[in-house]
């Protein structure tokens, strides 16, 4: 990893804070490896894993991601859902691509000029990963959150970014955090229309991009033409400790104890760290806690899950 080339992200550096929501630019939009015929080797490359995830539109805002591709199946083949993209009304995710030599690169490539002025005001990136998505015309990506700081940057097409801050808990609640950090269950975070009237909107051309910090909640409708975007994550020291403090969260409320929400008591929020970092030292990556193995593992790069 070197950060001697030039940034293909660019943001405001000086007023850079990684809990805070903030629009991106990137030169990243013409990058071979984000065009249709190589994300099409790549979904080939990809089929029949756990790399591939599709589902049609018919989802809406409210679908639950652990079941939309269930509940909402595209049964068009890779080559069929990205060549006919405009029609397929599908949404297809091509996942942890940084498991391919190529798009690891890629990754780097972004990241590594970036990465000190990260590490300046949120220290240990670590487990970055690459998410590619393909969506036709007129389709929403479901409400959720997710575990990592992301970069969400735009390829092809225009969307409308729904984002909320990390901690607005009227959005999304302490509860619904700490069973998603503990047990990656999505059941508890709910969609309401009324929150649109809360969200910083984002509209998103090639060029153009967010940056979400970890767990701000987001919803996404793709606009006229067809869209194709790729999220770069990351997890820090920072994000580690809090995912781990909703960890110990969520087993305090398993065993009956009310914990007092992130952020109020540090003292407290110490301790649950330390005694999440504890048990998942003896516990590993297994089923009760943690869902994510960058709490376990400091990798350079994400763990397919």
């Amino acid at each position: 990893m070197h950060a001697s080339t030039a940034a293909l992200i660019e943001m405001d550096w000086e007023n850079f804070d990684p809990w805070r929501i903030q629009p991106v630019r990137h030169t990243m939009a013409d990058h071979p490896l984000l065009q249709p015929d190589q994300l099409i080797a790549l979904g080939k490359r990809f089929q029949g894993s756990s790399h591939l995830f599709t589902f049609n539109n018919n989802a809406g805002a409210d679908a639950n991601f652990d079941d939309v591709a269930r509940l909402y199946p595209n049964r068009r083949s890779v080559t069929d859902t990205v060549q006919g993209i405009n029609d397929a009304k599908a949404w297809m995710l091509l996942r942890h691509v940084q498991a391919d030599p190529t798009y690891r690169a890629l990754i780097d490539r972004a990241l590594d000029p970036i990465m000190p002025h990260i590490e300046r005001k949120d220290p240990g990136m670590y487990y970055r990963a690459g998410w590619i998505f393909i969506a036709s015309p007129h389709t929403i990506t479901p409400f959720h959150i997710d575990r990592n700081h992301g970069i969400l940057l735009q390829i092809n097409g225009t969307k409308k970014v729904y984002v909320w801050d990390a901690e607005d808990i009227d959005v999304c609640s302490e509860l619904a955090r700490d069973c998603f950090h503990s047990r990656h269950e999505l059941d508890k975070v709910k969609w309401h229309e009324e929150f649109r009237e809360r969200a910083h909107v984002f509209e998103v051309g090639p060029g153009m991009g967010v940056y979400m910090p970890i767990t701000s909640p987001h919803m996404v409708e793709t606009g006229d033409e067809p869209s194709i975007t790729i999220s770069l994550t990351y997890s820090t020291n920072a994000t580690r400790k809090n995912a781990m403090e909703h960890v110990m969260h969520d087993l305090m409320r398993r065993k009956g104890i009310q914990p007092s929400d992130i952020g109020q008591h540090p003292l407290l929020d110490r301790l649950s760290y330390v005694g999440a970092v504890a048990m998942i030292a003896m516990r590993g990556t297994g089923s009760h806690p943690p869902a994510c193995p960058s709490l376990a593992h400091r990798t350079a790069y994400a763990v397919a899950d």
